[in-house]
């Protein structure tokens, strides 16, 4: 996909007030409140913003976390990992790789086989159902 550029203006007007907050400006959604968490359809997760596939449900699993979590990307350039130093701790940021609308962190927490979780808020994504 190629990159996506909008001004905040069309972005506010391309998205809900949840997801500009959370895609334009790194808000998080609260804990357990996301229509992804408990989500057990097969499909692909898209960027809410931009429509570019992200997460395949065959990677999505149950951390507890509240938030959706998956172990892996669909493909190796979905995604671009930025380092978060805000609230006083370091994590690493996931952002598309599109149109950087922020997805939320991912953490070396993960189930075999690649050891990640991916920890995603659900106004980010898009799910496509199979």
């Amino acid at each position: 996909m190629t990159d996506v550029k909008l001004s905040d203006e069309q972005w506010r007007e391309k998205l809900t007030p949840e997801q500009f907050d959370v895609c334009r400006c790194s808000a998080t959604e609260p804990p357990f409140t996301g229509k992804y968490v408990d989500c057990k359809t097969d499909g692909v997760y898209r960027c809410s913003c931009c429509g570019q596939d992200l997460f395949d449900s065959s990677s999505k699993y149950n951390s507890g976390t509240g938030w959706p979590s998956f172990s892996d990307i669909v493909s190796e350039n979905t995604v671009k990992e930025v380092i978060d130093n805000a609230h006083g701790m370091r994590r690493v940021e996931v952002v598309c790789s599109a149109c950087d609308a922020h997805l939320g962190h991912v953490f070396d927490d993960g189930p075999a086989p690649t050891g990640r979780r991916y920890c995603i808020n659900s106004a980010s994504l898009d799910l496509k159902a199979r």
